[in-house]
């Protein structure tokens, strides 16, 4: 049978009625396509760029940090990776799920001053906070990785109050890490969707 609305919801011919169109539920913004692949590395997806589906969930994450919290993790690794690109970085890698060695993103500037960041995105509601160990893990991980610059942990919560004066912490605060938590991510991203919509 043909038909149309939600998977052939109504059938041809078929007029829906006032109560059955109230009761469908009201589209949100996909989430479906943030980023778009250029190739795949031995590291991960490199990303050629964010797609225009990126530029409308920043938006409305700049005007309603709500949505941040629907959104699933993976998909924030996606709109974190978008963000560097459109932050002017040469080289953006979105690492798979598992096996990421802690490092979701992975953003290089080539050139003078090149850099190369560890990004760590961790998507959480608002009353859960980054744990000590999760930054404890970057730390190793970019103690590990020789050619790493710097690690950023983003997260759509916040950090426990004095993780900044831990011992084991705080020496590499904030040239070789950086904590960025929910109102720090809202304000990068509608600073780099402006900055990239305005050139």
């Amino acid at each position: 049978m043909l038909g149309f609305g939600t998977v052939g919801e109504f059938a041809i011919g078929e007029f829906p009625d006032e109560a059955r169109i109230a009761a469908r539920p009201v589209p949100s913004l996909t989430l479906a396509s943030l980023i778009v692949p250029e190739a795949k590395v031995s590291t991960g997806i490199l990303i050629a760029s964010a797609s225009v589906v990126w530029d409308s969930i920043v938006k409305e994450l700049g005007s309603n940090w709500d949505v941040a919290y629907e959104i699933p993790p993976e998909k924030w690794e996606e709109i974190v990776a978008g963000a560097f690109k459109k932050d002017g970085y040469d080289e953006v890698i979105l690492t798979p799920r598992s096996g990421d060695f802690g490092r979701d993103v992975i953003a290089t500037k080539h050139g003078f001053g090149c850099v190369k960041i560890l990004g760590s995105v961790k998507a959480y509601a608002p009353d859960h906070l980054v744990p000590y160990d999760a930054v404890r893990s970057l730390i190793g991980v970019l103690t590990a990785e020789h050619d790493a610059s710097k690690g950023i942990i983003t997260t759509t919560s916040d950090f426990p109050p004095r993780i900044e004066s831990d011992v084991n912490i705080a020496p590499f605060l904030p040239t070789r890490l950086e904590l960025v938590n929910g109102t720090r991510l809202r304000q990068w991203l509608s600073d780099v969707s402006a900055k990239a919509n305005s050139n």
